[in-house]
């Protein structure tokens, strides 16, 4: 894992392309969560707002919502945070931080990592990948999940 934090740092360092940020955004995902135990689906929306730093960099703050396929599991709330940087045109890369709430009703909440990379297909459009590990404590197992998205920039 620090190896991917070692890339991101590496990359900022060397990315020297304008960031495209200053706007709000809405997505949805789809994917993957796994905890060692059981794999389910896992469909979500995200809002949020990204805000230059300068050039390069941006930081931006999210809310989310995702929901588990499987019985008798409820939406999971969270707002988090991110930081990125443009990468290559219409490319951008960014790490974030979130908290969820409980998925069932017998759950804990969760703090999310994350890492990501958003391609623009064209002005407004955008697809994503990212992996994010959710952190959930209470003796219950912590999560791998994969999501690919689409969105739409404001």
């Amino acid at each position: 894992m620090h190896k991917i934090f070692i890339l991101l740092a590496f990359t900022f360092a060397c990315a020297s392309t304008p960031a495209f940020a200053d706007e709000a955004y809405v997505e949805m995902t789809g994917g993957v969560s796994a905890n060692g135990k059981q794999t389910d689906a896992v469909a979500g929306i995200a809002v949020g707002y990204d805000i230059d730093l300068d050039e390069r960099f941006f930081v931006g703050i999210e809310g989310i919502a995702e929901k588990l396929l499987a019985k008798e599991t409820r939406i999971a709330w969270g707002i988090g945070g991110r930081f990125g940087a443009e990468i290559l045109p219409r490319s951008k890369i960014f790490t974030g931080v979130n908290w969820q709430s409980k998925d069932c009703r017998e759950c804990s909440d969760a703090i999310g990592l994350s890492a990501g990379w958003e391609q623009n297909l064209t002005e407004k459009l955008y697809a994503k990948i990212e992996y994010k590990r959710l952190f959930i404590g209470n003796d219950e197992r912590d999560a791998d999940v994969g999501l690919v998205g689409i969105g739409v920039m404001f």
